[in-house]
């Protein structure tokens, strides 16, 4: 199997969730049992329920005993998503949860959803569908219970809210209980939405190297085609400090890797009177000597006004210099159908400002074929954009009408030829090789991930490249610099020079535990090129 076909991905794809990890923070006194809601249906064998108390046939009352069980969570979408998800495992495991990789053993199925794209979903709505056929107990959580409220597979189910993780275990032990318990809503301060759940929540990282920190919830602007905001809501962010004391916390427990997140970290601060580029001024001066920040995906409209900042930022040594910026079509007309609040001028105008200012830079974009306005000559303009700039990483997206959403009711272009203009992107995107200029390069790289081939690990150079190496069980969260002997599509490979191997105590967990802990994780791909 070649290595490209295992190329792990560089932004916004679904991770994974990590074996049980024990903690010792205790939850149990955060919890609070104010507004619950108890949904009634009719019993399943009493015919009907005369209280308002939901019953379901595998409950007896308060006999099942709290915190004994296993519990299966499975999460689809962004790092946002992920970095949810990674906080539900922690509170459960530290209230005595088993956290289990396997489903069928576990008491407890807790799905953890995406709304962005239609295969996503199908699947969480499949999850559920096989849940019930092996009578698992049943929790949801993220976009799509958050945005169909009312979904008919989602009666008389236990949904957690997005705003509302940090209630999980509650809503875990009544759900055990046969309770069905449904907790929604903003979380707020002096009239202000706040960015969701404290940050100070008790975590299981699927890669205890890597911390996933979501620094603002909601968005400022409405896509047409996206359900993000129906779920997500308007933009709210994190003070500064709170999310700096997350920072401090994790380097502290042996992470390597911050990666900051959001459905637009460009808007971040909007809300509060600050901005991305002053949360990062901060951050930088947390970040240890050999470890790194990555800055997540950011919309161009919200990061034109700090270029300048942003690219000092980005050329920080402690600083990936890599940026995930979507541009979605190379057409003005078509950007303005999808209410995207920007022009390719201004897209192009960041990607060539920070290419200049900032030698070598990684951006990353993305593409949504067949917009249902989007006409020939408008993907024509779309292939010349991709053309000019030939980035290394294009995530290309058919569409796909969300329900709910203004796109959905537009007359949708045929599906056939909303497939053959995604083929023929990616046939553009392979036909060039961003990384052969490379060839024989000495690169410092930080080891953070375990391959998909199961036979390297894989690192990262300061412009976020993947550099694979023979997997060397010292080498986890250690800085080490590499000769470059190979390259590919998706990836370089690189050969150790070991007398440059820089040292730094990480983890307790041993690198064979990480290496077994990433290779059973679970995994759900929703974004492929």
């Amino acid at each position: 199997m070649s290595v490209d076909s295992q190329r792990n991905a560089v932004e916004d794809i679904e991770d994974l969730i990590s074996k049980e990890e024990s903690y010792s923070v205790d939850v149990r006194s955060k919890i609070s049992r104010n507004n619950v809601k108890l949904r009634s249906r009719p019993s399943k064998r009493q015919g009907k329920s005369d209280s308002n108390v939901e019953v379901d046939e595998k409950a007896v009352g308060d006999s099942i005993i709290p915190g004994t069980q296993g519990i299966y969570i499975r999460t689809w979408g962004c790092s946002h998503n992920k970095s949810d998800g990674e906080y539900m495992a922690g509170q459960l495991s530290s209230y005595g949860y088993k956290i289990t990789e396997i489903p069928e053993e576990a008491d407890l199925w807790l799905l953890n959803s995406c709304a962005v794209k239609n295969p996503a979903e199908d699947s969480f709505y499949n999850d559920i569908r096989k849940a019930k056929e092996l009578k698992k107990y049943l929790v949801l959580a993220g976009c799509v219970p958050q945005g169909q409220k009312r979904h008919p597979l989602m009666d008389g189910i236990s949904v957690v809210g997005v705003q509302q993780i940090d209630r999980v275990v509650e809503v875990v032990e009544e759900t055990l209980k046969g309770h069905s318990v449904r907790l929604f809503g903003q979380k707020r301060k002096n009239g202000k939405k706040l960015g969701g759940a404290p940050l100070n929540l008790p975590k299981i990282r699927k890669n205890p190297l890597v911390e996933i920190i979501a620094i603002n919830t909601g968005c400022l602007n409405a896509c047409t085609y996206c359900k993000t905001k129906h779920a997500r809501g308007d933009l709210g962010s994190y003070p500064i400090e709170d999310i700096v004391e997350r920072a401090k916390t994790a380097f502290n427990e042996g992470v390597a890797e911050i990666w900051i997140t959001s459905e637009d970290t460009g808007a971040y601060g909007i809300d509060i009177g600050v901005s991305l580029p002053d949360l990062l001024w901060q951050l930088v001066k947390v970040i240890p000597d050999g470890a790194m920040l990555r800055i997540g995906m950011t919309n161009p409209p919200y990061i034109l006004e700090h270029l300048e900042e942003m690219a000092k930022i980005l050329s920080h040594p402690r600083v990936y210099s890599f940026l995930h910026v979507p541009v979605q079509a190379g057409s003005d007309k078509v950007l303005y159908d999808m209410r995207r609040e920007y022009t390719v001028t201004d897209f192009e105008k960041v990607v060539n400002y920070l290419s200049d200012k900032v030698p070598g830079i990684t951006i990353a974009t993305d593409i949504i074929c067949g917009f249902p306005t989007e006409e020939k000559d408008d993907f024509a303009k779309t292939l010349r954009l991709i053309e000019r700039h030939k980035f290394p990483s294009v995530f290309i997206n058919q569409f796909y009408p969300r329900p709910g959403t203004p796109a959905a009711k537009m007359k949708r272009i045929p599906t056939e030829e909303v497939k053959n203009r995604s083929r023929e992107l990616t046939q553009l995107f392979k036909s060039y090789r961003p990384y052969d200029h490379k060839l024989g390069e000495r690169q410092r790289i930080l080891i953070t991930e375990l391959s998909h081939d199961g036979n390297h690990f894989v690192g990262h150079n300061k412009f976020y490249d993947q550099v694979l190496v023979p997997m060397d069980m010292d080498l986890l969260g250690k800085t080490v610099e590499v000769d470059i002997i190979e390259t590919g599509k998706h990836y370089l490979m690189g050969r150790v020079v070991r007398e440059t191997l820089v040292n730094m105590p990480r983890l307790s967990l041993t690198s064979k535990e990480f290496a077994a802990k990433d290779a059973n994780s679970t995994v759900s791909n929703i974004c492929i090129l």
